[in-house]
């Protein structure tokens, strides 16, 4: 059987790559193509199927990171940094019927929180772990014991009468040129939030910014055993992969 192949749209690009899941890993270089101006369902399926073209196996299973809310089924329910028009697609069966293969999608923080539960730091661990996804806004995964509960929205929580993500966000840190310490409190302004709401036993800081991980992470002041994550920038496709594969018939 051929790799099941993750696909990561997002706002800016949309990238690619076959996944060995038997280590977490991309089996192929991973591709890119810059996500259409015009990102509406069927302009981005025509560049997931170039995309595909790249690669071997043309009966592999795809998964599809979605950067809004999936309901059951593959419906989409939200549409912040992409076109309105993925608001009521059903994703998985309009992705399907165009790549010709059978697709799934998931939430793009929910797919980067599973690879992080079945290849990441958070493997093996179990209660209340809760992944956050640190950019331009605050994406969130919330696992119970390994098993994803999904589309929750905590960078939308409202602190101090602001939407969390545009205080927390790492584009908040650049937009404001912040120090690490002076986002920090702000990061422990939010996790202290979600602390006193989750009580949960573990908190993982994911996004590209993890990779500064030491910079800010020792100084967010809270209670919760609080780590980076390690797929970072990778997360969003194997997570994808690994949710495709799960629900392949």
């Amino acid at each position: 059987m051929t790799d099941p192949i993750g696909i990561d749209f997002g706002g800016s690009g949309i990238k690619a790559a076959p996944v060995d899941l038997s280590r977490g890993e991309f089996s192929a270089q991973r591709r890119r193509i810059d996500t259409p101006a015009q990102s509406t369902p069927k302009a981005v399926a025509v560049v997931m199927a170039e995309l595909l073209k790249e690669f071997e196996g043309g009966d592999s299973v795809v998964g599809v990171t979605i950067p809004g809310v999936v309901r059951k089924g593959g419906v989409v329910a939200s549409a912040a940094n992409i076109d309105k028009s993925w608001i009521g697609t059903d994703a998985d069966d309009l992705l399907s019927d165009t790549l010709d293969r059978e697709v799934h999608v998931i939430n793009d923080a929910d797919a980067a929180g599973l690879a992080e539960a079945r290849f990441g730091v958070a493997r093996g661990r179990q209660g209340l772990i809760i992944v956050t996804t640190l950019g331009t806004g605050i994406g969130s995964a919330l696992l119970y014991d390994g098993v994803l509960v999904p589309n929750t929205e905590l960078g939308h929580l409202e602190i101090d009468g602001f939407d969390a993500e545009t205080r927390a966000a790492n584009s908040a840190r650049k937009n404001e040129d912040m120090s690490w310490e002076k986002w920090a409190k702000r990061l422990t302004t939010y996790y202290k939030t979600i602390e006193k709401l989750f009580s949960p036993d573990l908190i993982v800081v994911g996004g590209g910014v993890s990779k500064h991980g030491r910079e800010f992470i020792p100084l967010i002041e809270i209670d919760t055993e609080i780590i980076s994550a390690t797929l970072r920038n990778t997360a969003g496709i194997v997570g994808a992969a690994a949710l495709a594969s799960d629900k392949q018939g």
